[in-house]
């Protein structure tokens, strides 16, 4: 039996820059006030906008109060997607080779309708993809979705429990050590993408070791 295979999202499979989003926040401020959002933590705003406790009209009001934002819904939109980079194209390879091979897939994220909106424009129109990173995996699970957010066991129960997986059989692959944290607490067996490891360079060889004996060589197929 292969392994199951739980994808994290952001610096995993799409690249991310934490600081560019508080600074874009801060440059709109008229107190010059950056946001409190980071990889390790963020304000409670942050978080409700993730489980989907709020929408995304009361996200930039809430904003626009707590950071004394002088901006329109896009200028507020242009900086909170300001974090997101490129998905690049050897990762997907990499994700539809495995699933070739008859790995089950599946990716946590903690994530917004605001985000979410924002890439699957990018992945439709660089790669003609219909249903974002949906087209690339068997489910998704989006914290804003599911009401829960990783560090937090909840979320992790919720994909196991759909996905009808269990956790020594799962590999989780994350950058956030927090998450991580949660997911070994849980039983599963993790991959700690901490930099300069990447999705292409570290998992085939994480799958090569991984306790049930791989069958054959991985090597991810290069995309031009």
């Amino acid at each position: 039996m292969l392994p199951n295979l739980l994808f994290d999202f952001g610096g995993v499979i799409i690249d991310i820059d934490y600081a560019r989003t508080p600074e874009a926040f801060r440059r709109l401020s008229r107190a010059g006030q950056a946001a409190h959002y980071t990889q390790a933590s963020q304000a409670e705003l942050f978080d409700q906008f993730e489980t989907g406790h709020i929408s995304p009209a009361e996200f930039r009001d809430g904003l626009r109060a707590a950071y004394e934002l002088d901006a329109s819904d896009a200028e507020i939109d242009a900086a909170w997607n300001a974090l997101l980079l490129d998905v690049p194209a050897e990762r997907l390879a990499l994700i539809g080779e495995l699933r070739r091979r008859g790995h089950a897939t599946a990716l946590l994220s903690n994530t917004n309708a605001l985000h979410i909106a924002e890439i699957n424009r990018r992945l439709a129109r660089q790669y003609g993809f219909k249903q974002g990173i949906a087209d690339c995996l068997d489910r998704v699970f989006y914290s804003q979705e599911v009401g829960h957010r990783k560090p937090g066991e909840e979320i992790f129960l919720h994909a196991l429990r759909e996905m009808n997986w269990q956790p020594a059989d799962t590999l989780f692959i994350e950058d956030s050590p927090q998450h991580i944290a949660t997911a070994r607490r849980l039983g599963l067996r993790v991959l700690h993408l901490a930099p300069p490891l990447t999705l292409t360079t570290a998992l085939p060889e994480a799958l090569r070791i991984f306790p049930r004996e791989y069958p054959e060589p991985l090597a991810p197929t290069p995309t031009t």
